[in-house]
């Protein structure tokens, strides 16, 4: 009987990224990035509108309504704020009027509006640092979506927002942007993934974890080590300049949890999905599983080999 990574990989190149996936990889990111940027966007073209009504530089520290986006364009990201009195952020803007727009002369609205997408631009590129691993994560959730649809089992997500398990709707197209955990049952049994959980007996958060129960039972599950079946590690990053530092993340995070699972006797599955990944780390990704370490792994850019995978994970 074929190990379940047979299913979908034959070799140690299946697993390696082609440069068409890279590519269209990079493509995904940027659209992405744009989406992300459209708020600021707008807020940066109505924040020029407002400004636009000040006579002077200085007249702009009376604008309450815009005094958020003043404070933004002095520099002050939206964490740092919450450090800083009201005061602090009036002399904030003070510096901002006095050192760079009244020096700026007619031209002093643009200058606020160039100042206040800098600081947002810096946020939003801080934040796309992430973007590979919520991409991963959307991949996973509508793959694991399709193979219990397609299998006539029924599911429930958790929404990132909320605390409550949902049935899905006559539209699930934005399941997977939302939800931070599906849960199904097929043949009688119960099964709960969930995603960037904590367990406690390993003191990390995991990229995604299935619990041998039903949703209403994960807080009670995640403090028994055998009602871990699963775990995964999601590397969304498509980059191939960090796919080595990805994999030895990974790598780390799975040594962390064999070890603690083992000393409690319990031997849970682990699998590996990800965008970049080089021929030294599929060399490494294909040895482990040959060495029955890692149970199963897929390049989250094959889309057979992300289902295959996902076919895996509804019947275990």
């Amino acid at each position: 009987m074929p190990r379940p990574y047979q299913n979908h990989l034959s070799s140690i190149t299946d697993l390696v990224t082609p440069y068409e996936a890279t590519r269209a990889g990079f493509v995904a990111l940027a659209l992405e990035k744009n989406r992300r940027a459209t708020p600021t966007v707008e807020e940066a073209r109505a924040l020029k509108a407002a400004a636009s009504l000040a006579p002077a530089p200085a007249s702009l520290a009376s604008m309450s309504h815009i005094r958020a986006a003043l404070i933004t364009a002095a520099g002050i990201s939206e964490k740092a704020a919450r450090y800083l009195t009201e005061d602090d952020k009036t002399e904030a803007i003070r510096g901002l009027v006095e050192n760079f727009l009244e020096p700026a002369g007619r031209a002093f609205v643009e200058e606020l509006v160039y100042r206040f997408l800098l600081t947002r631009g810096d946020a939003l590129g801080g934040s796309m640092r992430n973007v590979g691993g919520e991409l991963a994560q959307r991949k996973l959730t509508r793959a694991v979506i399709a193979a219990l649809t397609l299998s006539n089992a029924g599911y429930s997500w958790l929404p990132k927002t909320g605390t409550t398990w949902l049935p899905p709707s006559a539209d699930d197209s934005d399941i997977e942007i939302h939800a931070k955990g599906l849960s199904w049952s097929k043949s009688g049994a119960h099964r709960t993934l969930l995603y960037n959980f904590r367990v406690p007996l390993v003191g990390k958060n995991i990229d995604s974890c299935l619990l041998n129960c039903p949703p209403s039972d994960a807080g009670v599950a995640a403090n028994t080590p055998e009602a871990y079946i699963a775990f995964g590690e999601l590397k969304g990053g498509i980059d191939p300049a960090g796919a080595d530092e990805h994999w030895k993340t990974a790598r780390t995070a799975f040594v962390r949890i064999r070890s603690a699972f083992s000393a409690q006797g319990v031997y849970p599955l682990t699998f590996f999905l990800g965008a970049a990944i080089a021929t030294a780390m599929a060399n490494e990704i294909w040895s482990q599983l040959e060495g029955g370490a890692l149970s199963n792994a897929a390049n989250l850019t094959n889309a057979n080999q992300l289902a295959s995978l996902c076919n895996w994970l509804i019947t275990i």
